[in-house]
């Protein structure tokens, strides 16, 4: 659930194995973690939130408070999408070598860090390894809007659903030798603490093809739009004249058990969690991506992950 594709994760959610199958030791709201963010002015109200939310072996996974803390989001979103990717880069970013996005203003950030990551000496050094960006619907309506909506037209969908809680998910990425079931899981339980915490009803975002060539993933897109299309009532649709239509291809000539293993491992995860997808597709040309719209009430996620990436001991206070 991703601006513009860009979860690089080459593991997806396993099938929960029932209650306290977690296969890694993991602390939630811990006493005392090793200290990762040198003191600086905050920046972020985590609203009731801790700033750390968990932790497995050398990784923790938190929440941006500081202005610095958002910069090695950036950093990391700057080396995954620009130096290793094919992302093109407007001036600003350039100048920084980071991904400034207007919108990282409006979001809070979650990033994975490795304490036992070494720097080029051998001493060991923390190191951002991963990051998501989350930007809620209350605080959306105050800024800029909602990224997605740059591609698609969600205004219908949210009017239709006006008293529920949207969440938008973007902007993630995870370093290539720390994409394992591990990083991705610890992600996801960090999402899904920020989701109880505020009561979130929606989660709504974009996921993405790699690549412009929207032919290239024709059958893909028809095998979306035919196990996993959005009723009536979620359903979103690209803006006017942003849609990029592949030829037609009938339903019926699809092989659709080779156009489910071609999906990209995000798109793949999504579907196990019980998300569905709007119709149509748009292109991407600063990130070389193919982007379509995803939604997933809460209401509809598999109860197995719910109850998988809850921790019912965690001391939560909701958020009002």
């Amino acid at each position: 659930m991703l601006e513009s594709a860009h979860f690089a994760a080459a593991a997806t959610p396993a099938a929960p194995r029932g209650r306290g199958s977690f296969p890694f030791p993991i602390s939630i709201f811990p006493d005392a973690l090793p200290g990762f963010i040198r003191p600086g002015r905050a920046v972020r109200d985590l609203a009731g939130l801790p700033a750390s939310l968990g932790r497995m072996g050398s990784l923790e996974i938190r929440l941006a408070v500081t202005k610095k803390d958002i910069r090695r989001a950036q950093k990391l979103r700057w080396r995954v999408f620009f130096e290793r990717g094919n992302a093109i880069p407007d001036r600003k970013s350039l100048l920084r070598r980071r991904d400034i996005c207007p919108f990282d203003r409006s979001c809070d950030h979650l990033f994975i860090v490795d304490h036992d990551a070494l720097n080029r000496f051998g001493a060991k050094k923390p190191r951002v390894v991963g990051v998501y960006r989350l930007l809620r619907q209350d605080v959306a309506e105050k800024s800029n809007g909602f990224y997605s909506a740059t591609e698609f037209d969600i205004a219908p969908l949210l009017q239709r659903h006006a008293g529920k809680r949207f969440l938008e998910l973007g902007r993630s990425c995870v370093l290539p030798e720390y994409r394992s079931k591990r990083t991705l899981e610890l992600l996801w339980r960090g999402i899904w603490t920020y989701v109880r915490h505020h009561r979130i009803d929606v989660l709504m975002g974009c996921a993405s093809f790699d690549g412009i060539d929207i032919q290239r993933h024709s059958a893909s897109l028809s095998f979306l739009q035919r196990n996993a299309g959005a009723d009536a009532e979620w359903r979103a649709f690209p803006l006017s004249g942003r849609a990029a239509a592949p030829d037609s291809t009938p339903v019926e000539a699809v092989d659709m058990r080779r156009a489910l293993s071609s999906l990209p491992p995000l798109i793949k995860g999504y579907l196990r969690l019980g998300a569905k997808f709007g119709d149509g597709a748009v292109v991407d040309r600063q990130f070389g991506t193919t982007d379509v719209f995803v939604v997933m009430p809460v209401t509809q996620i598999d109860p197995r992950y719910i109850e998988y990436f809850t921790m019912p001991d965690a001391p939560l206070q909701a958020a009002a």
